[in-house]
């Protein structure tokens, strides 16, 4: 993935989102923190070089101007629209594995990650 975006001057975490913006639409910087599942000073440093890059900007959102709006600009939308497919990636990673054994793999990485995120949440870290 690396490899497929170094010569569009991009990131995987950035690619992820600008995935989630051309897939979505505008949406909050707290939905992306979710979506992405990074930490929100992470997500901050990656749209702010997003936005130095001129690829989203931040708007305040009209119902609470504390929050930020994230949307794609003209040149991110066109850098998206030239970016290519990497769904080359998955057929490589999970071609002949059965769909069934895929989705018990991601069920149980996702509980897995939960169980983590409560125990640090429950000790405040």
């Amino acid at each position: 993935m690396e490899a497929m975006l170094r010569p569009h001057d991009l990131g995987a975490t950035q690619w992820y989102v600008l995935y989630h913006l051309a897939k979505d639409g505008p949406k909050m910087q707290r939905d992306l923190v979710r979506a992405l599942q990074i930490e929100r000073a992470t997500l901050s440093a990656i749209v702010g070089v997003l936005v130095r890059k001129g690829l989203v900007e931040q708007v305040s959102d009209h119902a609470d101007q504390r929050q930020k709006r994230i949307r794609m600009t003209a040149a991110g939308a066109k850098l998206w629209s030239e970016l290519p497919d990497l769904s080359v990636i998955h057929g490589i990673a999970f071609d002949g594995i059965d769909d069934a054994a895929i989705s018990t793999a991601i069920e149980v990485l996702q509980t897995a990650t939960e169980r983590l995120e409560a125990i640090t949440e429950r000790n405040g870290t």
